[in-house]
This record gives structure tokens, C-alpha cells and sequence, in this order.
């Protein structure tokens, strides 16, 4: 039985998160459903195979519970499907509420295109390159923030299977292809998704040689997402801070530069060759 509270039943909750109030609810609930069962926390906890602090936690509205954790106290507390439907309330509260934004301005993406200088795009990372980052983080994060950071950036890759199917586009610097973040193996699984995503029919990946003397990228990070009702946003990340950007003037700015970039690039043909030969080199 896990009895620190701090374990793979449920994540922390953001004190600043505005879904802070739906995760009180669901817990309100949680309590009541035990309560009316006669079960006390010590009780309840060791049925579900949880510590009471951890349940507490989880009544208090201060810890998400996961979708399993429902699953479990629904059936534990004989609530017939009640429980467990709370799991759509809590869905979106499980990611940090800036991949939320992120991910709501995918979700509506008609076109994406997306330059990226220090490590790969979200969208084109695996599980385990996206692990590995967030591990070697400085200052470090907890095993649980490690674990609710892979599980969000995860979550948004269901922009690839989505239909109509948006136009993507994505400029790699050659070293993001070369630098073994997680180790060679991880470095090579994660060469193979590119190859396997660049395949799709509305997916385009290019290369930015470092050999390249004209780059219009070197302020970083750049994401323009045109939106199905004509409208555009686009996203820019720094050291401290991330930031959604709508005005008209600036996105036109950064769809310029996006444009140029892209045209000093590598070809699609000629990157997917690039990857190829990078495969075949770790």
C-alpha cells in the first residue's frame, strides 16, 4: 500500500489553477459517496489500496485524482457508473493549465507550423525523448510532475489523428537531430517517429542545417497556428515564460519569419534524407 499521498493514484494540483473548484467538487463527492458507504478514510483507503492521507488529499480538492482512482472508488463504494463519470470533469485539470491553452489552440488548428531551435517539437517528440527532457530539467522536477508534463505532451499528439486532418509543419535544427538527449537508443526511436510522422500526407518536416549562414530564427521558438474560422494565434516559450500572442500585428510578424525560415531550410525530400542518414549514424 502506498501511504505518502505522493504516488501514481493521482497528481498535484496547481493552488493557482482555475480548475482548482472542479477538482473540489469531484472531491466533495468522493467524500460523500464514502461517508453514506460507513466507511472512514483508514477504511476506504485500504480497500482502494491507498493511505488515508492521500484520500484526504483527494477529498480536499488539493490532489487530481486519475481516471483508474475513480474507477476503483466506484466500485468500492458500489456507485454504479457516478463515480467514474466524473472522470470527464477531471480530464482536463490533469495537465498544467498553459498545455491546456496550448492544446485547446491545436485542437482547433486548420494549419500549424511550428520552428523549434533547442530540442524537438512537442508534437513530434516519443515518450521516452519527452521523459528524458523533463528529467534532466534544472532545478528538477518531481517524479510527479515528470510523469503529468509526459502524460499532457502525449495527450496533445491526437492532432495527428484528427480529421479533416490540419496542414503541419515543422523546421528541426540539424543539432536536435544529433544531440542524445535520453541516450542513443532513445535518440534512435525517436529518428524513427520522425521518419513515421513525416510520412503522413499533411505533415511536412524540414531541417535547418547548422552549416546554414542566412537563419532567420535565431529568436527562438516559433509557433503560428491559423485557426478554422480564419482567425490566427500564435505561441512563442522562453526560459521563464510562455505566451499566447493574438495580436494581428505580430502574428503577420511571425508568420513572416516562420515563411523565411521554412525557404532556408532543407526541403521536405531532402530532410527526410537528412533523417535517414542521421538514423543510420546512432
Amino acid at each position: 500500500m502506498n501511504t505518502d499521498g505522493a504516488d501514481e493514484s493521482s497528481w498535484e494540483l496547481d493552488p493557482e489553477d482555475e480548475s482548482g473548484a472542479v477538482i473540489a467538487a469531484v472531491g466533495r463527492q468522493l467524500k460523500m459517496w464514502r461517508e453514506a458507504a460507513g466507511l472512514d478514510r483508514a477504511k476506504f483507503g485500504q480497500r482502494m489500496g491507498y493511505g488515508p492521507n492521500l484520500i484526504y488529499k483527494i477529498e480536499r480538492g488539493t490532489r487530481i485524482p486519475r481516471p483508474e482512482f475513480l474507477d476503483k472508488a466506484d466500485e468500492v463504494l458500489g456507485a454504479g457508473g457516478k463515480i467514474a463519470a466524473m472522470k470527464a470533469d477531471v480530464e482536463k485539470a490533469r495537465y498544467p493549465k498553459k498545455v491546456r491553452d496550448l492544446a485547446e489552440l491545436e485542437a482547433r488548428a486548420v494549419e500549424l507550423g511550428a520552428y523549434g531551435n533547442h530540442n524537438l517539437h512537442g508534437l513530434l517528440q516519443t515518450e521516452a525523448y519527452a521523459r528524458a527532457l523533463y528529467e534532466i530539467r534544472r532545478p528538477a522536477y518531481s517524479v510527479d510532475e515528470v510523469d503529468r508534463h509526459v502524460a499532457a505532451r502525449m495527450s496533445r499528439q491526437e492532432i495527428f489523428h484528427r480529421q479533416p486532418a490540419p496542414a503541419l509543419t515543422f523546421v528541426l535544427e540539424q543539432v536536435t537531430l544529433e544531440r542524445p538527449i535520453g541516450g542513443p537508443g532513445v535518440l534512435q526511436g525517436q529518428l524513427k517517429r520522425l521518419l513515421e510522422v513525416g510520412a503522413l500526407r499533411n505533415v511536412e518536416i524540414q531541417v535547418m542545417p547548422t552549416q546554414c549562414e542566412d537563419h532567420a530564427g535565431m529568436g527562438g521558438h516559433i509557433q503560428v497556428v491559423k485557426l478554422e474560422d480564419g482567425s490566427a494565434a500564435a505561441y512563442c516559450e522562453s526560459q521563464v515564460a510562455s505566451r499566447l500572442i493574438t495580436d494581428p500585428r505580430d502574428i503577420q510578424l511571425l508568420e513572416l519569419r516562420y515563411g523565411i525560415i521554412r525557404s532556408q531550410a532543407l526541403s521536405p525530400r531532402e530532410s527526410r534524407a537528412f533523417i535517414e542518414k542521421a538514423l543510420g549514424e546512432t
